[in-house]
């Protein structure tokens, strides 16, 4: 965990926060300030929305203070709010796996990862394709985007996973065992392919995640601990609302992605432009939508399906138990 204390990056940020409210005539502080612990992955695909929401003063207005908590891996970030050190979070597919664990309730949903979990190869190490990564061994972080995905990239290849050695580890070390020799494949997520990129120029991205949507949608969102959901609903419906306002910016402007590039360097443009690409977004009414009609609920669905089948759990806990529609509804207009 690598939490981010208040530093003159982040005054300087607060103060254009503060200027970007004037200018659109509201006031600069129109609630209560509330300081919420947020931990998060630093991707695109999970952070975007924060970041976007910060330079727009869009927390800010609502009277969120963020002390944030930056992490390497879903499951980290899990642990870290079950020993209580963080309030709520922002990750990927892994909210389908602990949720279901019952460790903690959902309660946002920043997007649909199309693409963001690749599979990477070595050609130099006998592996050109799919099909020849039998027997060999491929590193990953299990519970996690990249590990759905490799699964389901295996099956489709007529290959079991157990006629492959998955390694487990956090996806830097997975990404090193990668670069060093360790492993013939690794499944990542961006942006950890541009470490593989240039280390190695012969590295070959055999599929991504893309080749199996729309009919396994995964989920990347934001839950809270069980005991903070319950007791502090206002202040997660501000929480909605200033990520609504930083959404539909997002949804709606093109330069957007030019706009938090200074959040992920040394990364070039072009690879955030990649990321960016990787995820599915739709507007804070179109969320609605897909929010009281059930279809999150199916997405979140299969995802836990899938990590509770393939750690053989009897009895989670249903998506219907575990995310809180209502919320999100009462606060989007």
């Amino acid at each position: 965990m690598r939490p981010l204390p208040a530093s003159r990056r982040q005054l300087l940020r607060c103060g254009a926060a503060l200027a970007a409210a004037s200018m659109l005539g509201a006031p600069a502080i129109a609630q209560a300030r509330t300081k919420v612990r947020l931990g998060y992955l630093h991707v695109v695909a999970v952070d975007g929305h924060i970041w976007t929401g910060l330079d727009r003063g869009s927390f800010d207005r609502e009277g969120i203070d963020f002390v944030l908590h930056e992490f390497n891996t879903g499951p980290e970030i899990f642990e870290a709010m079950a020993r209580g050190e963080l309030d709520v979070l922002s990750a990927g597919a892994v909210i389908s796996s602990y949720l279901a664990l019952g460790r903690g309730r959902g309660f946002l949903i920043n997007d649909i990862e199309i693409a963001t979990a690749q599979l990477w190869t070595r050609p130099a190490l006998g592996v050109n394709r799919i099909a020849d990564l039998k027997g060999k061994r491929i590193a990953t972080t299990m519970k996690t985007t990249a590990h759905i995905f490799l699964d389901r990239a295996l099956r489709a290849n007529n290959i079991n996973p157990s006629e492959v050695e998955i390694v487990n580890s956090s996806m830097p070390a997975a990404v090193k065992a990668f670069i060093t020799g360790d492993v013939a494949a690794v499944a990542l997520w961006v942006p950890f392919n541009i470490a593989v990129r240039e280390a190695l120029p012969d590295a070959v991205k055999l599929v991504d995640a893309s080749a199996f949507y729309p009919q396994s949608a995964v989920l990347g969102g934001w839950a809270a601990r069980t005991d903070y959901h319950a007791g502090n609903s206002e202040v997660l419906k501000r929480i909605v609302r200033a990520w609504a306002d930083a959404n539909d910016y997002m949804v709606r402007n093109p330069a957007a992605v030019e706009v938090i590039q200074s959040h992920y360097r040394p990364s070039r443009p072009g690879d955030i432009a990649e990321a960016f690409k990787a995820q599915k977004l739709y507007s804070s009414r179109e969320w609605k939508r897909l929010y009281a009609d059930g279809t999150v609920m199916k997405w979140l669905q299969q995802v836990s399906d899938f990590f509770m089948t393939d750690a053989g759990v009897t009895g989670a806990v249903r998506a219907s138990e575990y995310f809180d529609t209502q919320l999100y509804i009462s606060a989007v207009g």
